[in-house]
């Protein structure tokens, strides 16, 4: 990971492009977004299995349409959502007004809103967003920035291998077309331990790194195993 850019600049209009694009098809568990309704639900039961849901603050850094917020809004949760597209944003905030969950959703950057809200928020969540950035490592900080002290972090990305090349690549984006061409670059990608660095720098204890298998035929998820593609990690930013 590079060291950090100006702090605010952190943002590829490129990427924020690319999801302004497909907004309108977020919530079509049929379309192009639809491995992460599947991943979803296995995802934020593995967050609330690690810590307190209902009654806490919690902050989604890219939500993008709003899947995870309101996985977590639904169990409880206090939930602002923030992302650095517009349209992502907008469709969130219709779909919130559809489900009656009460969501803040804002635009900008994990970095603008830690200075914002420092130290605010019980969980913090930044999940498949950390690949789309410049500077990856400027986001895990700002992330520990919103955490209050003793708070608890969830991050997801996708490992930097010859195997994930060829499965969430080649195979998702190309082969059986799960995914959008050019959703993700193989140069963005993240080891597990590029990012636990990040986080140790960040001034986080990381408490467990596992990963996350997605069969697109069965459309059946599992955490746990070794990092090879996808994988999650928690964090916790220390009492003191």
């Amino acid at each position: 990971m590079n060291e950090h850019t100006e702090r605010v600049a952190n943002l590829d209009p490129a990427e924020a492009s690319k999801f302004d694009a497909l907004a309108a098809r977020w919530w079509d568990p049929e379309g192009d977004f639809r491995p992460l309704h599947d991943i979803n639900g296995p995802r934020v039961a593995w967050i609330a299995e690690r810590c307190r849901i209902a009654g806490s603050r919690v902050v989604d850094i890219g939500c993008g349409g709003g899947l995870l917020c309101e996985g977590l809004a639904e169990k409880g949760a206090r939930v602002t959502g923030l992302d650095a597209a517009s349209k992502p944003l907008a469709v969130a905030r219709l779909h919130r007004a559809e489900s009656g969950l009460e969501i803040d959703y804002r635009q900008g950057t994990a970095e603008e809103l830690a200075e914002e809200l420092p130290a605010e928020f019980d969980v913090v969540c930044c999940l498949e967003m950390l690949e789309h950035v410049p500077d990856p490592a400027s986001t895990v900080a700002a992330c520990a920035e919103l955490a209050r002290p003793g708070g608890e972090l969830f991050f997801s990305t996708i490992n930097r291998s010859p195997l994930a090349w060829a499965g969430a690549i080649v195979g998702a984006e190309y082969l059986l077309g799960l995914l959008p061409r050019g959703t993700h670059r193989y140069d963005r990608l993240i080891r597990p331990s590029e990012l636990a660095a990040a986080c140790r720098q960040a001034g986080l204890e990381v408490l467990e790194i596992t990963g996350m298998s997605y069969n697109p035929f069965s459309r059946t998820v599992r955490i746990g195993g070794r990092p090879s593609i996808n994988y999650l990690l928690h964090a916790r930013r220390p009492s003191s």
